[in-house]
């Protein structure tokens, strides 16, 4: 296929990393498909990552299509060695997918240092991590595109969301900087802001709660529990088709620099901008007089 890419997808054993890598073989890709345990990427694609029985085609062509690889995207070294086996087996990079993300859930001062390091590290520092490997690889091609997955709380700050909104945010910003800094290489990037997708985010084994310290927060973290858990399984967006979007986006030429995901992500994006909106002119004659006055004509 000559618009056939090789995307690289980190997350990729297990949730919306998954559906990533299904719709993408499925698109006629090449996927390396990375996660902290290669077996367990392996398991959850597939011994051809989409199955005999989904297109009728040979197990061994769409299996050669697929490259699973160790990567705790925390990890520095990890990173280099995944992209490296990327290159060896497929040349080059053409779409790298950030998404591997962690969640710790609570309230600022219930979370401890260490929480707040590792939601950090895990959904700021990790895409970083991968991205500053995968960036010689596109600059010698000349070519690339760069898609990381954010989220509504990486616009919008929520209560109870402090540490992974603090991750978003921060990976909002770099993105944007990196944007202008990775342009005349001819690389692309997408923010992907998605809002409640039937994910694994939200089950135990992926969201980590801050432990109860503080009474002042007990009748608030009741109802915050109750609303999250109760969010599990229930959410709107179908993870399966926001993966075919991401397929649909990186055809356009160029990409968009940002892509809002699912109709409640939407509107909290225009709320938001209502809100830059009306704080802008609450206070836009004071905000504009604060020049040094104009020294008077000679």
């Amino acid at each position: 296929m000559s618009n056939k890419k090789v995307w690289f997808i980190t997350g990729a054993s297990r949730g919306m990393g998954v559906d990533f890598a299904r719709a993408a073989l499925a698109a006629g890709h090449a996927v390396v498909a990375s996660g902290r345990d290669k077996d367990r990427v392996s398991k959850a694609l597939g011994q051809s990552g989409l199955g005999q029985s989904s297109l009728g085609q040979s197990s061994l062509r769409q299996s050669s299509d697929l490259l699973a690889v160790k990567l705790d995207v925390t990890s520095r070294a990890d990173a280099e060695a995944a992209v490296r086996a990327a290159v060896d087996r497929f040349g080059r990079i053409d779409v790298l997918v950030n998404n591997a993300a962690s969640f710790y859930a609570g309230y600022f001062e219930e979370l401890t240092p260490e929480q707040m390091e590792r939601q950090l590290a895990a959904s700021l520092m990790g895409p970083m991590n991968v991205t500053r490997s995968v960036l010689p690889v596109m600059r010698k091609q000349r070519s690339g595109h760069i898609i990381s997955i954010s989220s509504s709380a990486g616009l919008v700050g929520f209560e109870f969301c402090t540490a992974y909104a603090a991750s978003k945010f921060g990976l909002e910003g770099w993105m944007e900087s990196l944007h202008a800094e990775v342009a005349p290489f001819g690389i692309t990037t997408t923010i992907v802001n998605p809002g409640f997708f039937r994910t694994e985010l939200l089950t135990e084994q992926s969201t980590n709660y801050a432990e109860p310290s503080i009474r002042d927060y007990d009748e608030r973290r009741a109802k915050q529990l109750e609303f999250w858990k109760a969010q599990n399984g229930k959410q709107s967006g179908d993870p399966a088709k926001l993966a075919r979007a991401l397929i649909t986006i990186a055809r356009q030429e160029p990409p968009p620099r940002r892509f809002i995901a699912g109709a409640d992500a939407i509107a909290t994006a225009e709320q938001k901008v209502a809100d830059l909106r009306a704080q802008i002119d609450s206070n836009r004659d004071l905000s504009t007089s604060l020049d040094f006055d104009r020294a008077p004509a000679a």
